[in-house]
């Protein structure tokens, strides 16, 4: 995947020289059959059956297979992601075999499926916020005030800015601006919806404001990000 634009779930074999690379998207690797040799700064891993891995964007690694292989890879864009991910090693509990069995049944179906599911995939990647940003995550197409949000966190309002710049290092205007953003780019580059209804998804009354919005941002229209996806 070229531009980290669109989820891609497939099956991949690796050969027995290493190659180094990085990314601009995350990506799963679950093993189907052989193994896989990983190396980072950080980390040596061996990447067997009964494991997976995550890699975040931006993130250099060294890797080879030294037997007959196979994978099940899963590219995720950006705007799936939480703000910061760290590479993720997983044993296949109960849980992740029904994950990767789920992946491998919507790897030849339908896009909006195969969304959702990395959705929920990326959902685990999230690191434990605090109680006012996590309201921010399920709540971005709200009206939202920054009483409400020094509330939560029991902080005067005065000082709650400044403690939220210290937690993100945005303010929480950018902060939620970036939530809405990402959730827009998802449901433009993987679903079917009316640029109307995504407008009033993220939380914007009327279609016009949400298409000035999104072009100030991203230097294109709704439209325009849509058509190229």
């Amino acid at each position: 995947m070229e531009s980290g634009r669109q989820v891609i779930c497939e099956k991949r074999t690796y050969s027995r020289e290493f190659h180094s690379h990085k990314h601009d998207f995350g990506q799963f690797l679950f093993p189907l059959q052989g193994s896989l040799e990983i190396r980072t700064d950080r980390q040596q891993i061996h990447l067997s059956e009964d494991s997976c891995f995550y890699i975040p964007p931006g993130y250099n690694h060294v890797y080879r297979s030294n037997d007959r292989n196979e994978f099940l890879i899963l590219d995720i864009p950006t705007y799936y992601l939480p703000d910061e991910t760290d590479s993720l090693f997983l044993n296949l509990d109960q849980q992740w075999s029904a994950i990767r069995f789920l992946l491998l049944e919507e790897a030849a179906g339908s896009r909006p499926g195969l969304n959702e599911l990395t959705r929920y995939v990326t959902q685990k990647l999230h690191k434990a916020l605090p109680p006012s940003i996590a309201w921010l995550h399920e709540h971005y197409n709200r009206p939202v005030t920054l009483e409400v949000l020094a509330e939560i966190e029991h902080y005067h309002p005065n000082y709650y800015a400044a403690w939220f710049k210290a937690q993100t290092g945005k303010s929480p205007k950018a902060y939620l601006s970036e939530l809405r953003m990402k959730e827009a780019k998802r449901l433009l580059s993987g679903t079917d919806l009316t640029i109307s209804r995504i407008s009033e998804d993220i939380g914007f009354e009327h279609v016009s404001s949400f298409s000035r919005w999104f072009t100030g941002r991203e230097g294109v229209s709704p439209k325009t990000f849509r058509q190229n996806g």
